[in-house]
């Protein structure tokens, strides 16, 4: 009986997923995609929960630590669904390739592959704006006087992320045919000397 109640009340919390997710999108502002679809994935797991509790027929059918176990696992599924989902549509490269062979008749030449990047997928999918947007509502960026500044937190995540690459990305890694540790450390045939950078703001 308990299985039975879990499995009808989780099937209403994705019913309540989606309904939260779909209405969001279509008639609310939304900064970014991701932590979107996180909020909606808490909202309607604290609405399924409550529906469970204010109802004292349904709010017997399991104890209190099962009732908490549900509403964790409604959290991590509402997380999947958030990045295996919208998350992927609105930032996948994968997907966005694939699209553009069908919308280009099929087939597109391979050394023509980096053209339509730099030329057609940061136009259409407005990807600096996008990501810049991203950075900025997660407080590892923020944009002064046209220049984009790293913040406390942004140094403290590249140098989480540039460990945890270093360390524990595959160091043999299938590279268009090859097996290559490139991507272990990306910086490692950077141009030495730019032009485009700002100094570091700081307070009078």
């Amino acid at each position: 009986m308990k299985f039975v109640f879990a499995t009808i009340a989780t099937l209403n919390y994705v019913l309540l997923l989606l309904i939260t997710y779909v209405i969001h999108a279509l008639y609310f502002r939304v900064d970014v995609v991701f932590y979107a679809a996180i909020q909606d994935a808490i909202i309607a797991a604290i609405v399924a929960l409550s529906v469970t509790l204010l109802i004292p027929f349904l709010r017997r059918q399991l104890s209190s630590f099962e009732h908490t176990l549900l509403f964790t696992i409604w959290l991590l599924g509402g997380y999947a669904f958030a990045i295996s989902g919208p998350a992927v549509l609105d930032r996948s490269l994968s997907v966005y390739i694939v699209e553009k062979l069908v919308q280009r008749g099929g087939g597109i030449r391979l050394d023509r592959i980096e053209e339509v990047f730099t030329q057609e997928y940061l136009v259409e999918h407005r990807l600096l704006d996008v990501r810049l947007t991203e950075q900025a509502e997660s407080g590892t960026i923020e944009i002064v006087d046209g220049c984009v500044f790293v913040t406390d937190r942004g140094r403290r995540v590249a140098s989480i992320s540039r460990f945890l690459r270093t360390n524990f990305l595959p160091k043999k890694r299938l590279l268009m045919g090859e097996y290559s540790d490139d991507l272990t450390d990306p910086f490692r045939n950077s141009i030495a000397t730019v032009d485009y950078t700002c100094s570091p703001v700081t307070s009078e």
